[in-house]
């Protein structure tokens, strides 16, 4: 790659996550669709195959899911300045707006019309983060192991008061577990959504083996 190919591979990964920043209203996993549609599906920098486990990663490692999965795509796309470039971009933006809102809020935290944008973004947030994690359960939950995991973890979540960082332990140790108990039983491991294998009509199952 030519000097100025990789100056130029910079600025597209730095101007790409400008203007995905903003969307962090309500969180990083707001982000997600606009990440899935910018870096996978218009610019290809990683196969969609690859999108969930990524976001898994930016999800369990320390910082903002957001800022996170802008460094991996970075990194991934153009080695460290991909990353320092991606995350700059990511949290420019945010930085310059929160500034502005905590310059202006106290005048104008009491307008209505300032109180109904909030709520509408409230909402929009909100379908957001349902996009998002109904991408992400469209390569994660693959057989009814892992929508077991996943439908446990949830009403854990929801009725008791464990820790999200003991839940993502406990849920490493049940997939720990769960490979190890099917190699036991001589069953097939199967750690990912089954692809079609190409023209030949036959069907891939990647394996994994501990």
């Amino acid at each position: 790659m030519s000097h100025d190919t990789k100056k130029a591979r910079l600025f597209d990964l730095f101007w790409t996550f400008c203007r995905i920043g903003p969307s962090a209203f309500g969180g990083g996993y707001a982000m997600i669709p606009i990440i899935e549609r910018e870096a996978v599906a218009k610019r290809q920098w990683i196969p969609e195959s690859e999108l969930g486990e990524l976001l898994t990663v930016a999800g369990t490692a320390p910082g903002g899911v957001g800022v996170n999965a802008a460094a991996f795509i970075g990194y991934r796309t153009a080695g460290v300045p991909g990353a320092i470039a991606a995350v700059a971009g990511i949290t420019l933006p945010t930085f310059l707006i929160v500034f502005l809102l905590g310059i202006g809020y106290s005048t104008f935290e009491q307008n209505a019309k300032v109180a109904a944008a909030l709520q509408g973004i409230h909402g929009a947030v909100i379908a957001l983060i349902a996009a998002a994690a109904y991408k992400m359960a469209k390569t994660a939950l693959f057989d009814k192991a892992t929508a077991g995991v996943a439908a446990i973890a949830l009403l854990l979540l929801l009725w008791t008061p464990v820790h999200p960082a003991a839940l993502m332990a406990m849920g490493v140790a049940a997939g720990l577990g769960i490979v190890r108990a099917k190699e036991r039983l001589g069953m097939r491991v199967q750690t990912e959504r089954a692809e079609s294998g190409g023209g030949g009509g036959e069907t891939y199952y990647p394996e994994y083996y501990i």
